[in-house]
């Protein structure tokens, strides 16, 4: 029979070899590094599951939140009265596509580009249609009520305000300037921000398409 003192012995000796035996299998397992050091700032550290969502398109057709299904998407919030900001976004946006189409890979068949006004009183589906159609025809123009824009914005971790009208009834929207990345998986898992350089977002696009097919 063991003693005490021996089993005491025994068990330290058992914990000692199991720790041994665990370090050793621990240091061939393969490890994650973790995303680039490039992507440190744009990367969500918890990327957000989105839910239910409504929206009208720039064509007047219904949309939920499955247009983010099985695409990359490029989310933008803004409003076609918008004076600065987004335009100088939306030609970001538009050097972009074309910079993934001059390298002939595989990234712009499930890449997209989604602009969603914060503005739905004066953006209207005409108006919005022309609006995004100007940038590039493949570009996506979603509106709705202001309870499912509010919906959408407070998802993303956006927002807006509308300003004081003037004299002649005419307002600015302040509204968030950077642009999000949703997953195929209806995750948001990155954003962008100001300043919008394409050849800086190209790279870090495809570095995050990379990191996320490990």
């Amino acid at each position: 029979m063991i003693n005490p003192e021996n089993r005491s012995l025994l068990l330290v000796v058992a914990v000692f070899v199991t720790a041994l035996l665990m370090g050793a299998i621990w240091k061939f397992l393969p490890q994650d590094s973790g995303p680039p050091q490039e992507l440190l700032g744009v990367l969500r550290f918890e990327p957000r599951q989105l839910g239910t969502l409504e929206f009208i398109d720039h064509n007047e057709k219904l949309i939920s939140e499955d247009i983010f299904n099985e695409k990359w998407s490029f989310v933008f919030f803004g409003y076609t009265s918008c004076p600065d900001v987004c335009p100088t976004t939306l030609q970001a946006l538009q050097a972009v596509i074309v910079s993934i189409e001059k390298d002939k890979s595989d990234l712009l068949p499930d890449t997209q580009v989604i602009f969603i006004s914060v503005d739905p009183e004066r953006d209207v589906v005409s108006n919005l249609h022309d609006y995004v159609n100007f940038y590039n025809r493949d570009f996506i123009g979603l509106t709705g009520s202001k309870e499912n824009i509010d919906n959408v914005v407070r998802q993303f971790g956006a927002g807006y305000m509308m300003e004081e009208a003037d004299s002649s009834g005419q307002y600015l929207v302040s509204h968030s300037s950077a642009i999000f990345l949703v997953a195929p998986d209806l995750r948001l898992v990155a954003a962008f921000s100001q300043p919008h350089i394409p050849k800086t977002i190209v790279a870090q696009y495809k570095a995050i398409r990379a990191y996320f097919s490990q």
